[in-house]
């Protein structure tokens, strides 16, 4: 994929992500996470993509918040890592997080974007740079390391300078999921409830339509 398309596609998703009101789901999203914040792993979840020769791939990745104004799910990356190109080639995706306090399940399907140095969309650029400040001095170290999955050589390649604050380094990637169907699955009470959110086609130009929320049998 070209650096053009991919510059135009994301231009296109950002202003349907941007023109939607905030989605229906953030804020059972919100209230499972601040009901599980004495649990620090309540960030981390499971994402799923498509490898290059078409079989499934996941891992475990942690939630850095919601871009500002969108519903779209930043996570971070090393640009060397293997599911940048993974995404690159087949951009769907899913996340799959579960609560284990309150005993709630959510799977966000949709599409993931790779931020990278070169993007040109200067609201992205912001966030990527924002975001590289936000995290620890220890996670910022681990974009210096060596290449992931390179022959284990000498420890010290693990002690490189640590990097400057206001620019990230070029191997420093923000990623964003725009889901467009969300599965909230809650396991307490019998029966349990679970309930399914739709982005539907936002050209009808109705925002009370964009997302269609559905209560299912668990």
């Amino acid at each position: 994929m070209s650096s053009s398309s991919d510059s135009s596609t994301l231009t296109e998703q950002l202003s349907a992500d941007f023109a939607a009101e905030l989605a229906p789901w953030r804020s059972p999203l919100s209230r499972a996470l601040h009901r599980n914040r004495a649990q620090p792993f309540c960030r981390f979840l499971q994402l799923a993509t498509v490898r290059t020769d078409g079989t499934p791939a996941n891992r475990t990745v942690v939630f850095r918040w919601l871009l500002t104004y969108s519903n779209l799910l930043m996570f971070i990356s090393d640009r060397r890592s293997e599911k940048i190109a993974q995404i690159q080639q087949n951009p769907p995706a899913e996340a799959c997080w579960y609560f284990t306090k309150t005993r709630e399940q959510f799977r966000l399907s949709g599409e993931l974007t790779v931020v990278t140095a070169d993007t040109s969309e200067p609201s992205l650029k912001a966030a990527r740079s924002q975001l590289w400040q936000n995290i620890s001095d220890n996670a910022r170290l681990q974009f210096a390391w060596p290449h992931p999955k390179a022959p284990r050589q000498e420890d010290a390649n693990f002690s490189p300078p640590p990097p400057g604050l206001q620019t990230p380094l070029p191997t420093f990637c923000l990623l964003l999921l725009s889901p467009h169907t969300v599965d909230h699955l809650s396991l307490r009470g019998e029966p349990q409830d679970r309930v399914l959110y739709r982005r539907v086609d936002q050209q009808l130009g109705e925002k009370d339509k964009q997302w269609s929320v559905s209560n299912v049998n668990p």
